[in-house]
């Protein structure tokens, strides 16, 4: 694999950008602060801190938004980090909200991603909710490595306001969480996204974090191509191609929705 760490002066660096833009998208929309959801992982994690350094504690509100196939043990690191942070924060149970769209709509039952994903955007609704009622920004938590390969849900914690972590690759934020002072425990935790139970990020994606991160520094956000970049991560040629599709079939992800071109 390629080392894509920082040097401490780039930490600072990236600390201090990732900060002032925080600070920039919140003053520039006149908002109050902001929002967003706590999961105990290292993404909401590093954001939180972050935010609390760019716009201080008084304006970062965190919301921890519990469905039944959340661990206790990440639910206890998301109340966790608000109140090592200080922060105000609140307990919003999802399952019944989910329940009730199943009630809605019963064929759904059973289905394993669609269900997840409908988790996925109800916690949306609840980080918009209670950033409406405060007018407040809600801070999305997503990183360069997921966003690239569609590893989140559309409408669901892909609807935000900003990403401020959204320029690092997944071991760059665990790297800036250590700088910053995130307890190593947090920093070190095994990632997932609990849409359902016992999902880890690594499984579902079927690639460790530091082949993607090295694949796509060197092939998708660089100039190698698939052979090239094989050779030089000593990986098949295959799995750099696997993630070369997920990131083109995710592209609709990252875009807006189209429309068909204006008629002259």
């Amino acid at each position: 694999m390629i080392d894509l760490r920082f040097s401490e002066s780039e930490l600072e660096r990236q600390r201090e950008h990732i900060t002032s833009f925080i600070d920039e998208r919140v003053a520039a929309a006149g908002a109050d602060g902001a929002v967003l959801g706590l999961s105990g992982g290292i993404d909401s994690t590093l954001t939180a801190y972050l935010a609390v350094e760019a716009i201080g504690t008084e304006n970062v509100h965190g919301l921890v938004l519990p469905a039944t196939v959340s661990s206790a043990e990440n639910m206890s690191d998301a109340e966790r980090v608000a109140q090592d942070l200080g922060i105000s924060y609140d307990v919003l149970e999802v399952e019944p909200i989910v329940d009730a769209v199943l009630a809605a709509y019963p064929e759904a039952e059973g289905d394993r991603e669609a269900v997840g994903n409908a988790r996925a955007r109800v916690r949306a609704v609840l980080n918009y909710l209670v950033a409406n009622h405060e007018e407040r920004l809600v801070l999305g938590t997503g990183n360069r490595s997921e966003a690239a390969v569609g590893y989140f849900t559309k409408y669901g914690d892909g609807a935000v306001d900003c990403h401020p972590i959204g320029n690092l690759y997944k071991g760059q934020v665990r790297q800036l969480a250590r700088h910053v002072g995130v307890p190593e425990e947090l920093a070190a935790k095994t990632a997932t996204a609990e849409l359902w139970a016992d999902q880890t990020d690594e499984d579902e994606l079927g690639i460790g974090y530091d082949t993607l991160d090295s694949i796509l520094a060197t092939h998708i956000d660089g100039p190698l191509s698939v052979a090239a970049t094989a050779r030089l991560l000593e990986v098949d040629e295959d799995t750099v191609e696997r993630v070369r599709g997920m990131y083109e079939r995710s592209a609709h992800k990252r875009t807006a929705p189209p429309a068909p071109e204006q008629l002259d």
